[in-house]
């Protein structure tokens, strides 16, 4: 890959809309974060989003979770591989040939993230599904498919993060559901705190709500991203290690 390295931290810039965004995206002003764009925001947007980001002089982790026939997939690939998109997320479940299109198609700046399974499901959502593995084998399992077709990476729960330490470590892994012990329950299930998940081996955190929700956003990243730094010299033993 000939893009630059990424933070360790990816602030999710979850919203209907620019506006109400926009004094979180002024709080991010030089912090060394990307800002991950979900489908919300893209769809009511568009690209335009993502050019509002490179004016804030963010790296955008574009959040689509692709999942279509290998032909649809590598054209939307290729579409935003040309917004300079510094990660894009398909869907693992998609299979091996829809995941190799879209490796094709991404060039050599986009990185392409393969989603495993979402941290919003449990076991009982893989079982009504008929599911035949539980979600660590899942996880696992596509994990496994995901670096052979070549994605630079995964999502995947920080608490499955173990499952794939058979991975080369340049192979990215990037949790989201990260919450503080403190934190009131919400949709995400699967969760760990943010020194938790990078001393379980995680490359880049994804955090949307506690830090657009809380009453100092700024104060909110920069909180995170010091328990990102002490957990990485922790688990590097003393050596600094800012970027994935």
């Amino acid at each position: 890959m000939t893009g630059p390295r990424l933070p360790r931290l990816a602030v999710a810039l979850d919203a209907p809309s620019l506006e109400p965004l926009e004094p979180i995206i002024d709080a991010l002003d030089g912090l060394p974060v990307a800002a991950k764009v979900g489908l919300s925001l893209f769809c009511a947007v568009g690209p335009a989003v993502v050019h509002h980001l490179h004016q804030a002089r963010l790296p955008v982790f574009l959040d689509l979770k692709l999942h279509d026939i290998p032909h649809q997939v590598a054209l939307a690939v290729r579409a935003v591989a040309r917004l300079d998109v510094a990660l894009l997320t398909v869907h693992a479940s998609g299979g091996s040939a829809m995941l190799r299109a879209a490796a094709e198609a991404a060039g050599d700046r986009t990185r392409l993230l393969a989603v495993s399974v979402l941290t919003s499901l449990e076991q009982a959502d893989l079982d009504a599904d008929g599911h035949a593995w539980t979600t660590a084998e899942t996880v696992a399992r596509r994990c496994r498919l995901a670096h052979a077709c070549g994605m630079h990476g995964a999502v995947l729960s920080a608490r499955e993060l173990a499952l794939v330490d058979e991975l080369p470590a340049e192979f990215l892994r990037v949790t989201p559901g990260i919450r503080s012990a403190a934190a009131a329950p919400d949709d995400q299930r699967r969760t760990l705190s943010a020194g938790e998940a990078i001393a379980a081996g995680a490359s880049m955190l994804v955090v949307g709500r506690p830090i657009l929700q809380a009453a100092d956003p700024r104060a909110a990243t920069v909180a995170v991203l010091e328990e990102i730094a002490d957990a990485l010299r922790r688990r590097s033993g003393g050596k600094d290690a800012t970027t994935a």
